[in-house]
């Protein structure tokens, strides 16, 4: 596979101290084509566009500031950082580049980067007219990043970041996010609406959890690599429009995204969740993080909803054992009851066992276990589970005989 030098030499572009040349003569420099501004750096000069939203801006059904508690967010990233990190303290990042893979050779041509200030938030683009401006354009993003304590990126962990972390250092300078805090908002989408949605990118997620449409101006993704080799080659910035706006749509999205999980999670009780499907997720989080008492509340809760029924019976299994775990045994064998009777072989083992170990009455273990053999016997239950369960059932039938011989069946000590 040709290097990215091998492939600006075949457009036309010198690589070195002066600044690449089109072919042709045909020139709409960026500075016609967008409105910005020729920022100078210590290290040479780069294109920057700026805009402030107003604090009352709305993207999509959200706005943009991050209202909620980010506690949550916080431990799920594992960073408590996160959690006391001030709004104004934060950036929003995404980059366009010039391959998708990733790798040394791969440029990020332009950083969309945002924050919060007092007059609303501020989004800067900083874009690379020629690559001799990639150090004025590191630059000036290391100044933009200053302020900053924690970096939201959407896949920033195992893209953005990594790639920027390299062109610093392939031109010898210290990262500016070594160190800081960092929240990857698509890991947590993917926790919160993998069962819900076909897609958690950040696209979808714009359109089907924020309400946000984007117009027919937005470039594909896949698009904007060669657009920009394009650009080199003829000099020409119109179709790099496109690729402005998906920038600045995608921090958008990102910020108006981290308000809407912060409030999700927050209070997820209150009434703001309207989706059973995200009750589940949000209890499998705080369970996974050890919050057991909102969890049971949570996932009882999301029991009073609509769910899908292979969802529901997952629900079910999850609570039972989180109550087990929880001491509330009741809850749990309330739950075992219900479930036996939808034929779940989990729960009649548990129910075996509760009588077995707990209450000593071996006959009520057994009749659990026998009905439990019953069910696999069924033509109709799947292989896995009589392969799963068969055995298992069949040697606690064994002892319990032998403990009913011993001892008597409702014999308790």
């Amino acid at each position: 596979m040709s290097s990215l030098s091998d492939r600006l030499k075949s457009l036309g572009v010198k690589v070195g101290a002066k600044k690449s040349r089109p072919k042709t003569g045909v020139r709409y420099p960026i500075e016609t084509v967008i409105e910005g501004e020729v920022l100078k750096t210590p290290s040479g000069e780069t294109f920057v566009v700026e805009m402030v939203y107003p604090q009352d801006h709305r993207h999509g059904e959200m706005e943009l500031k991050p209202i909620g508690s980010l506690e949550l967010v916080a431990a799920w990233a594992g960073d408590d950082r996160i959690a006391t990190c001030k709004p104004e303290n934060f950036a929003f990042l995404d980059i366009e580049t010039t391959g998708l893979a990733g790798g040394s050779g791969t440029y990020a041509f332009q950083v969309g980067v945002g924050r919060f200030e007092v007059e609303g938030f501020r989004l800067a683009q900083f874009f690379m007219r020629d690559p001799i401006e990639e150090t004025s354009l590191l630059s000036a993003l290391e100044t933009f990043l200053a302020p900053c304590e924690t970096v939201v990126t959407f896949n920033g962990k195992a893209f953005d970041i990594p790639l920027l972390n390299a062109r610093y250092i392939t031109n010898g300078w210290p990262s500016p996010f070594k160190g800081i805090a960092q929240l990857d908002l698509l890991h947590l989408a993917r926790r919160l609406w993998r069962e819900r949605f076909p897609s958690r990118a950040l696209g979808y997620l714009e359109a089907h959890i924020l309400g946000q449409t984007r117009t027919d101006e937005d470039t594909p993704g896949w698009m904007i690599p060669q657009l920009y080799f394009d650009y080199l080659h003829s000099g020409d910035a119109r179709p790099l429009k496109g690729v402005f706006y998906h920038n600045a749509m995608d921090v958008l999205s990102m910020v108006a995204l981290t308000n809407h999980i912060t409030h999700l999670l927050a209070d997820p009780l209150d009434g703001r969740v309207h989706h059973a499907l995200d009750l589940v997720a949000i209890g499998k989080l705080h369970e996974d993080l050890g919050y057991l008492d909102q969890a049971a509340r949570i996932f009882e809760h999301s029991l009073e909803h609509d769910l899908p029924g292979e969802t529901r019976t997952r629900t079910v299994n999850r609570l039972s054992f989180l109550q087990k775990r929880r001491g509330e045994t009741d809850l749990a064998l309330s739950l075992w009851w219900q479930a036996a009777a939808d034929r779940e072989i989990y729960a009649h083992e548990e129910l075996a066992k509760y009588y077995e170990h707990k209450e000593r009455d071996f006959a009520e273990a057994k009749r659990w276990t026998e009905a439990a053999l019953a069910i696999l016997k069924m033509p109709d239950t799947p292989r896995y589970e009589r392969v799963r369960w068969e055995d298992e059932f069949k040697h606690r039938l064994k002892r319990l005989e032998e403990k009913i011989k011993r001892y008597g069946g409702g014999k308790k000590k």
